[in-house]
């Protein structure tokens, strides 16, 4: 795949959203587990706060009591990670840590100075012992002693940490599942991008089938998005078929139209023969049949350029030798050639018979008349059917082989002919994706070499 293929636009604008989908996706889920576990450490924090000022007394000296003592273990190991403290606020003059758990050890924490109405909790972030950063829960209670109401700040705590490492640990194991669904994904677009191109591969071979000529015409049944370039393509087709009808039109009309002359001209040549001048009376002759013979192979160029009906074109290019060299045996100059065939017993190729008629007729033809006293046929069926005619006459320099072909060109007129027979095998060859080259022969003279079609079994 190439920079400008749409498979590989599909494919990497697909691969950059799945990306950008699953790191908001991961972002998105870590932020909701971390959201979710801190909310579920505030419901144990004040849960552990409502413990805890269930169980604050006032001693009779005064002194702040918690009795019984939260029990979880962690509260009893210095710094470690879940703490408790109880400031005093009586009388207006906070002192802060007068009662704690033993974790905090001797670093008290210093809550924030905010108004607190007893009985609402208060949550903060603080940094705690040695630094490291506590969720806390505060609450604010009234309790009687024998000295009078006392005011207490209560705080619950926990190492954040705590929160921190299950996010990590979350987000951990979320990265396999998140690769799972990158590959789950990137397959599914991969099937998406080649279910959603098909119709264009649909659309290529259609368009192959018309160029080779086994359709006409687009079918009707693709997807809604690409029926108008179905539609746009048919109608092209449509048009070419009509410009060239009235190509073919127009040119047998000119050929229609010439044959009156032309047959005038006959009955001219034909007057003057009667009164006597025969010399005049061949020209005219020769001049009318060069001018018929111009006419019927424009007709066939024509037919050939034009595109016509190839879809069923099957002829066997074995027996359309045969035939050829039975009429051409006949002619003064193949009736002193040998003709050797060496040809398998049938080469079906994709040519109108028609047209495989006239193109190994003009180059039968050619090498009959060029000929000393061999020509050879070799006839190769394959997946393409390969024909090599070669003769044993005086060839062509080596400088003008790739000239051969051209329209009109004659290098030896020492030979009757107009120069259109090779002109013509070349136009029907090119019409039907064929080949044709030309090269010396082992015996000195020209050897043509054909490959065309086969045709479809």
């Amino acid at each position: 795949m190439t920079r400008r293929s749409l498979r590989a636009r599909l494919a990497l604008a697909a691969a950059v959203s799945i990306t950008l989908a699953l790191l908001v996706a991961a972002a998105g889920l870590v932020a909701l587990f971390e959201r979710h576990v801190e909310r579920r450490i505030g419901a144990e924090l004040t849960a552990q706060l409502s413990q805890l000022a269930a169980a604050v007394q006032i001693a009779p000296d005064g002194a702040i009591i918690v009795d019984p003592l939260p029990p979880d273990p962690r509260l009893k190991q210095p710094l470690g990670g879940l703490y408790w403290q109880i400031d005093d606020e009586t009388g207006g003059r906070r002192r802060v840590g007068v009662v704690r758990s033993r974790s905090l050890w001797d670093t008290p924490l210093r809550l924030p100075a905010d108004q607190l109405a007893p009985g609402a909790i208060h949550a903060h972030r603080l940094p705690g012992p040695g630094g490291r950063p506590v969720l806390v829960r505060e609450r604010r209670i009234l309790i009687q002693g024998d000295g009078g109401p006392r005011t207490l700040r209560l705080m619950t705590a926990i190492d954040a940490s705590e929160l921190t490492g299950a996010r990590n640990a979350f987000a951990a194991e979320m990265l396999p599942y998140l690769g799972l669904i990158a590959l789950v994904l990137g397959l599914a677009t991969l099937v998406q991008i080649r279910a959603g191109l098909a119709p264009l591969e649909a659309v290529r071979r259609g368009v192959g089938a018309i160029r080779s000529g086994r359709e006409r015409r687009l079918p009707d049944d693709y997807p809604d998005e690409v029926m108008p370039l179905v539609a746009e393509v048919n109608a092209l087709l449509a048009a070419r078929e009509q410009a060239i009808e009235r190509a073919r039109a127009w040119t047998a009309d000119l050929a229609h139209g010439l044959k009156t002359p032309l047959a005038a001209l006959g009955a001219d040549a034909q007057r003057l023969r009667d009164s006597g001048n025969a010399a005049l009376a061949d020209d005219l002759d020769q001049l009318a049949d060069a001018m018929r013979r111009r006419v019927d192979r424009e007709l066939i160029r024509a037919r050939v350029r034009s595109g016509a009906e190839t879809r069923q074109a099957r002829a066997d290019v074995v027996q359309a030798v045969e035939r050829l060299l039975r009429t051409l045996r006949r002619t003064p100059f193949g009736e002193r050639v040998d003709w050797q065939v060496q040809a398998p017993p049938a080469a079906v190729a994709a040519l109108m018979p028609d047209d495989l008629l006239e193109l190994l007729g003009n180059l039968l033809e050619n090498a009959g008349k060029w000929a000393r006293d061999r020509v050879e046929i070799c006839v190769d069926a394959g997946q393409r059917i390969g024909i090599v005619i070669a003769d044993d006459g005086p060839g062509v320099p080596a400088a003008q082989l790739s000239r051969l072909g051209e329209r009109g060109l004659r290098l030896d007129r020492r030979k009757e002919g107009s120069g259109l027979g090779l002109a013509i095998v070349r136009d029907v060859v090119d019409a039907y994706g064929g080949a044709l080259s030309f090269a010396g022969a082992e015996g000195g003279g020209l050897a043509v070499h054909l490959t065309l079609p086969a045709a479809a079994l």
